[in-house]
């Protein structure tokens, strides 16, 4: 019997529902690796980067947070359209695509940049700990332990979950910048203002957002992710939204950062000397609240040296793993992958070590900078590399995608130079 109009209606609704759910309830699977990567990417490296801008140079370097969006985006598109197209990981597919040496060579680099910043975010860890007068090496300790247990669920999706709630800690910069009460006019004025570009201390400071942004593990890290997540072509599209919202998150965070010290420490001694989170600290908490504050911060602090610990140290096990040829997933036990976990907790066991050893950390920072300016220009050539050779034919670059992504390699190539000439 056939159905009449009205049945015709309701049948086609019902199937837009249905497909409207299915929909939701795909991008609601697929979102996690970028908003992970994402969240880790504004570490305690970039913030004391967006500190420093916001010290030094009031509101005026706030535009480029948000003109690096669209940067971040594209670079870590083309990463998770590369992984999931071909299954494959980042060291792998160099390896595959350019010979077991360059893939040695890539990765090897990336460990040496792994452990400066796991370094990095313990001896901001430590810092957050001393606020409190708990000592550094209970701090750490806590920390460390803390960091390997979370691999020990034997599935993907549950240390996903774990990484990004601890990440979400970051959005306590938020409340601490309404304490803060920065001016709104002089955050237009800032935006919209003559930029004060002829000064070298300026561009440096330019150079350094634009190395914080993109780090070198982050590319191996996604890629990495969207495999052990088992993601398919179905789930591109989601991916991308995955992506593009973290890319507006971390930025947001970036720059709520800026305007907290610009409205505080800049306003007051733009001088300061700010190379690390105690510094910061110190120089901060008085503005916002010797209570509130100090436990907002604190909170800030913690959620970005925790997620980007755990992201750097899955990046190296992947990409190790890549370029070895052994078993790499988080979906396995630890006695099914015992090199993969070894390799996962004794990074964070050596990094740990070197801050609790009493290296002079600002040393150890500044060579950590040096090393992302060397390493990112190879990493995101190989990239982009990978973009023209590896992609099937469905999904290869556009012309315009290629033409953005070549600005893009040479504006981060230039700036690397830039900060390696300056520092």
């Amino acid at each position: 019997m056939p159905l009449n109009e009205n049945e015709l209606t309701l049948s086609h609704e019902f199937e837009g529902s249905k497909k409207k759910k299915s929909a939701i309830l795909l991008l609601l699977a697929t979102i996690g690796p970028g908003l992970t990567v994402m969240l880790a990417d504004t570490d305690a490296g970039s913030i004391i980067t967006s500190a420093q801008s916001g010290a030094r140079w009031g509101y005026s370097l706030l535009w480029l947070q948000f003109l690096l969006i669209p940067i971040l985006y594209f670079v870590q598109e083309l990463t998770t359209r590369i992984g999931i197209t071909t299954g494959k990981g980042h060291g792998e597919l160099i390896k595959e695509k350019f010979g077991a040496g360059w893939a040695w060579f890539s990765v090897l680099t990336l460990v040496v940049s792994a452990i400066g910043a796991l370094v990095t975010e313990f001896s901001g860890i430590a810092s957050v700990g001393l606020l409190f007068g708990i000592p550094k090496w209970i701090s750490i300790s806590l920390a460390s332990i803390s960091l390997i247990l979370i691999t020990g669920f034997g599935r993907y999706t549950i240390v996903e979950r774990i990484a990004i709630f601890i990440g979400l800690f970051e959005l306590s910069f938020i409340p601490a910048v309404i304490l803060a009460h920065p001016d709104t006019s002089s955050i237009i004025n800032g935006i919209i203002g003559q930029k004060p570009f002829y000064d070298e201390s300026y561009r440096l400071l330019i150079a350094a957002n634009v190395g914080a942004v993109i780090m070198p593990w982050m590319i191996f890290y996604q890629q990495g992710a969207v495999i052990d997540k088992k993601l398919t072509e179905k789930s591109i599209r989601f991916s991308r939204i995955d992506t593009a919202v973290g890319s507006v998150v971390t930025q947001i965070i970036m720059a709520v950062v800026l305007v907290l010290t610009a409205a505080t420490i800049g306003r007051i001694n733009p001088n300061v000397s700010l190379t690390n989170i105690q510094q910061i600290a110190d120089s901060l908490i008085p503005f916002v609240g010797q209570v509130g504050g100090k436990i907002l911060f604190s909170a800030g602090i913690i959620g970005a040296s925790l997620i980007a610990a755990v992201v750097v140290s899955l990046a190296t096990s992947w990409s190790l793993g890549e370029v070895m040829d052994f078993k790499r997933s988080l979906n396995s036990s630890w006695k099914e992958a015992p090199i993969f976990y070894g390799l996962y907790a004794a990074g964070i066991i050596v990094s740990a070590i070197i801050v609790l050893s009493g290296v002079p950390l600002v040393t150890l920072t500044i060579s950590v900078e040096i090393m992302n300016s060397l390493l990112l220009p190879i990493v995101l050539g190989f990239l982009i590399a990978l973009g023209w050779k590896a992609l099937p034919e469905k999904y290869k670059l556009k012309n315009w995608e290629k033409i953005v992504l070549a600005i893009i390699y040479l504006l981060v190539c230039s700036l690397g130079i830039l900060t390696l000439f300056q520092i």
